[in-house]
């Protein structure tokens, strides 16, 4: 099969808006073979259908060493055997299991009125300004501020896991096949690793103390995996929402007549969150490797291949959603994947929503003038292809 030229994810084109290039896959080639920035040949796929069944096949694995048992890269190993982000079953049944037990959606509904009070708290620090950053004063700072407190990292601390993050992220630890050990990751696990001896010593009312003392069946988290646990949920748990925040911000203000409609109708912001994930899709795309020879829409893909599955794709698909580039927040059901499906759906996702529901409710109703202050093609995005998001979102009120 020959390679399609899907537009190089890296480029300011893709990154400003890749629906286009989606829109052709699925038409011309919806399973691609192409290759990342990093010169690693992939194959994409790119309908809902086969996108959905991608997320639920056992055949379509996450952790490359069960694909491909000769590959050794350092970092890659140490990712994949110590977090569920890129395990496969047992392990990842078993990682997962323990770090649920320690992040609960019931736990999660108990942060609502915390989580309002820091979205109060961002407005408050802005609102005799007049205007603000949406991503640097409120998306960002949420989210952090929040997945940090639950971890148990000091409040001094929570403004370093933006570089730190950043550099993860970069080092491609989500996508690539041999990431790179860049200093600021180094520094993340450096940090990550005292702070779970200090809370192994003494527990505190925090998450990493309770993944400390998580136990299913007998089992506990190793070390390692403690450390892996800690940095998927660090990154994981604020990633995905400043961007769901700040790009689903950027679509509602570029649409103003559905930001009226929830001006009009609050009861519609869930509804409006789930669309939001469909429409801006923060992530783009997860990762699988193929365990043995398969076929996918009548494409032979040998075992060892590494596969892209593309959520945001799949969500624009025309047929599985009527008018997909519309924004339509009274749309039900959504049908989305942005979370995933399957074994590896989103810990997070009962988190995210409710961020998302907070942040945009408290933007209505305490700025309720809100408006962009940049032209829309003036923005800029980040350079991560995998996570798509904003680096600043100038607005006005």
């Amino acid at each position: 099969m020959d390679t399609h030229d899907v537009g190089p994810f890296a480029t300011p084109s893709y990154r400003a808006n890749p629906y286009h290039y989606y829109q052709e896959l699925r038409v011309q080639a919806p399973i691609a073979r192409t290759q990342l920035p990093d010169g690693t040949e992939v194959y994409v796929v790119s309908r809902y259908e086969d996108v959905l069944a991608g997320l639920k096949d056992e055949r379509l694995i996450k952790n490359i060493h069960n694909a491909r048992p000769d590959s050794n890269p350092e970092m890659a190993r140490m990712i994949s055997d110590t977090s569920m982000l890129k395990a496969d079953p047992p392990q990842h049944t078993r990682l997962r299991a323990l770090a649920h037990a320690a992040f609960t959606p019931r736990f999660v509904s108990r942060l609502r009125p915390h989580i309002q009070e820091i979205a109060d708290q961002l407005v408050d620090g802005v609102q005799d300004q007049g205007s603000m950053d949406l991503i640097g004063d409120f998306a960002f700072p949420l989210p952090i501020t929040v997945i940090c407190e639950m971890l148990g990292v000091p409040a001094s601390d929570s403004h370093k896991f933006r570089d730190w993050s950043g550099a993860l992220i970069a080092s491609g630890a989500l996508s690539s096949e041999t990431p790179q050990v860049i200093p600021e990751v180094i520094q993340l696990l450096q940090y990550l690793s005292a702070l779970i001896a200090k809370r192994r010593a003494a527990p505190q009312a925090d998450l990493i103390s309770a993944l400390t003392q998580s136990n299913e069946h007998g089992d506990q988290l190793s070390e390692p995996e403690l450390l892996g646990t800690s940095l998927v949920l660090l990154v994981a748990g604020h990633e995905t929402t400043v961007n769901l925040i700040g790009n689903g911000m950027f679509a509602l203000l570029r649409q103003p007549e559905q930001w009226e409609r929830i001006r009009r109708d609050p009861a519609l912001v869930k509804d409006a969150v789930e669309e939001l994930l469909r429409f801006v899709n923060p992530v783009q795309l997860v990762n699988r490797y193929a365990a043995e020879d398969l076929v996918i829409a009548g494409v032979a893909i040998p075992r060892g291949s590494h596969i892209l599955l593309l959520v945001a794709a799949a969500n624009h698909d025309s047929d599985a959603f009527a008018e997909p580039e519309h924004l339509d927040i009274s749309r039900v059901p959504t049908r989305h994947v942005a979370f995933g499906q399957g074994i590896h759906y989103c810990l997070g996702a009962p988190l995210a929503r409710l961020e998302g529901e907070i942040a945009i409710t408290t933007l209505l109703t305490r700025l309720p003038n809100l408006h962009l202050a940049i032209a829309p093609d003036e923005v800029v995005w980040r350079p991560a292809f995998e996570l798509r998001g904003l680096q600043s979102l100038p607005v006005a009120f």
